[in-house]
């Protein structure tokens, strides 16, 4: 009995020690949630850390983050630039040099100092074809063409570009991508990593479609039934280059593709989009499986001087193809543009058709890209905007950190300013994004010229009008505005070489500046600075030429890259 109570003793103090211990222990923390998409009103946001999140980037060029040494030198360039995400190549043949033997260490590295300096990553895979050509693949690819296939010309050339009739090259890739992104779950627990694009820039180089012989025999095949299956479904909701195409051929639900779709360029242009959708939605579809990222891709869009598919890479996910691609790639998440072209406004909305989430990873950069970028994301409801090169494009200012718009610097980048009034009003763009609550302008006094536009929002018209001459000497400008209602009366406006003014939509009353402020949000609160008037927001002095258009004679008026937030409350009369 002596032993049992000393037995019975021992294991009740070990107990309460132990229940002590579970008590008094820390918990590991919860992981940060998982990256993703989230349709909030009419327009998909990117959702990070729980909270609605825009994505103000730059990518790098494409060898700069194949190096960490290299890298060091440019991510205080960077922390500049007032970036909250880096666009960062990690490449196939770095990845996995040897068949199956992955090195994953230059995309830790890239990881760590994206997390250490503050930013996101994106994560760019550039496996089988990079602007539509091959040269990314590790060389035990490279050297193995009858293992992984090339294109062939019309006339029997090889092209360097892997074939997608390669099973074994989807088969090898798919292996890479999904080991990295096995890789990137279990080791970024903080969530550095936001999204990836898949590829880049697809598509056939030099000719209409690939004539390799398994290519050319799956061309005389019939179209794919879940192709047809998807047509058919969609039929009344497809875009009109697709619609055009199907019905001029009679609009047959089954037969050859060129007995669906006709004889012609597009024609091939369409069995290349499927065969690149469905080769990288497999890819796309592992990696998920692995660690469910938001994914895009990218398109090396149409140029002026092209005349056929293959001046541009052929079958890529182009706006007139991207019925096709939805089709056959419903894992990949954004189909995205890269523009260069002047005419940004009239290109971005035709990658905005059918829902498709607004994202430019690659674009210009300057007045141009500032210009680009208000009005992706006020105008088109982008989840975020990213010129390339952003390394060596000057960005670096006289500060340090974010350039906000409190320190009136009037030489800083026009892309860093506009990036820091963003940053600074980021949760207040998108909560305007999911109400509708939000408008931009892009202009231009030459190719295309567009010097005004009227916005509608709320009770008001607001005229957006291109400034003429800078220190009184006309110039080429470019100018922008963002404007977000606060309510019926109130509106905040962030602008570029633009004077603006309000108009009563009723059109039976004049609309007058009750009272007009500079300022800044901090933690999403309006800090008001001067308050303007007199010669500050008198636009014009024939007050009856203004009356007739219901304009009061005076607006807000924004000069340049030192022009500060305006906030301003109206009234009618």
């Amino acid at each position: 009995m002596k032993n049992f109570k000393i037995v019975w003793l021992y294991a009740t103090i070990c107990c309460v020690l132990l229940c002590g211990c579970a008590r008094t222990s820390p918990q590991p923390e919860k992981a940060a949630e998982l990256p993703r998409l989230e349709k909030r009103g009419d327009v998909t946001q990117l959702i990070v850390d729980g909270k609605p999140f825009l994505v103000l980037a730059g990518e790098l060029h494409n060898s700069s983050s194949s190096s960490t040494a290299y890298m060091q030198t440019i991510w205080q360039t960077l922390k500049t630039t007032g970036l909250n995400t880096v666009l960062a190549v990690v490449a196939w043949e770095q990845v996995e040099p040897e068949e199956g033997v992955f090195d994953f260490s230059v995309l830790d590295d890239l990881i760590r100092d994206a997390r250490t300096n503050g930013m996101k990553l994106a994560v760019l895979w550039f496996g089988s074809w990079k602007n539509g050509i091959s040269s990314y693949q590790p060389a035990w690819v490279k050297k193995d063409v009858t293992r992984f296939p090339l294109i062939k010309t019309k006339s029997g050339a090889s092209l360097n570009i892997l074939s997608t009739m390669g099973e074994q090259t989807q088969q090898a890739d798919v292996k890479a991508y999904a080991a990295m992104m096995r890789h990137i779950r279990e080791t970024d627990t903080d969530r550095t990593v936001i999204m990836v694009q898949i590829e880049n820039e697809v598509g056939v180089q030099g000719d209409t479609r690939d004539y390799h012989p398994d290519a050319a025999a799956k061309f005389k095949s019939a179209v794919p039934e879940a192709l047809m299956n998807y047509l058919v479904a969609n039929k009344e909701g497809l875009l009109p280059e697709q619609r055009t195409a199907w019905d001029k051929a009679g609009g047959k639900t089954s037969g050859t593709w060129e007995e669906v779709f006709g004889v012609g360029d597009y024609t091939d242009e369409l069995f290349m989009a499927w065969s690149y959708a469905t080769y990288m939605n497999a890819i796309a579809e592992a990696g998920k499986t692995e660690y469910p990222l938001p994914v895009f891709v990218n398109a090396w869009i149409v140029q002026p001087q092209d005349k056929h598919p293959g001046d541009y890479p052929s079958g890529g996910p182009q706006a007139q193809n991207h019925d096709i691609w939805r089709a056959g790639a419903p894992s990949i998440d954004m189909l995205c543009p890269d523009i260069y072209l002047p005419d940004f406004p009239s290109i971005l909305k035709l990658y905005s058709r059918s829902g498709n989430p607004v994202f430019i990873p690659e674009s210009s950069a300057g007045i141009y890209g500032a210009a680009n970028a208000v009005y992706a994301i006020g105008e088109m409801g982008a989840i975020g905007y990213s010129p390339f090169g952003i390394e060596s494009r000057g960005y670096v200012s006289s500060t340090t950190g974010i350039v906000s718009a409190n320190d009136a610097i009037r030489d800083v980048n026009p892309l860093t300013f506009a990036y820091g009034q963003l940053s600074l009003m980021s949760q207040k763009i998108l909560e305007h994004q999911a109400k509708g609550s939000i408008r931009a302008a892009w202009l231009r006094d030459a190719n295309p010229a567009i010097p005004e536009t009227t916005l509608t929002l709320g009770k008001y018209k607001i005229k957006v009008e291109l400034r003429k001459t800078r220190n009184s000497i006309a110039v080429p400008s470019v100018g922008y505005a963002l404007v977000m209602m606060e309510a019926d009366d109130e509106y905040v406006v962030m602008g570029n070489d633009v004077d603006v003014t309000f108009e009563p939509v009723d059109g039976a009353h004049v609309a007058g500046l009750a009272k007009v402020q500079e300022g800044d949000f901090v933690n999403d609160e309006w800090v008001a600075e001067r308050w303007l008037n007199g010669d500050e927001i008198q636009l014009r002095y024939d007050l009856l030429e203004a009356q007739k258009i219901n304009q009061s004679g005076q607006g807000l008026r924004f000069r340049g890259n030192n022009s500060k937030l305006q906030k301003v409350w109206l009234y009618e009369y």
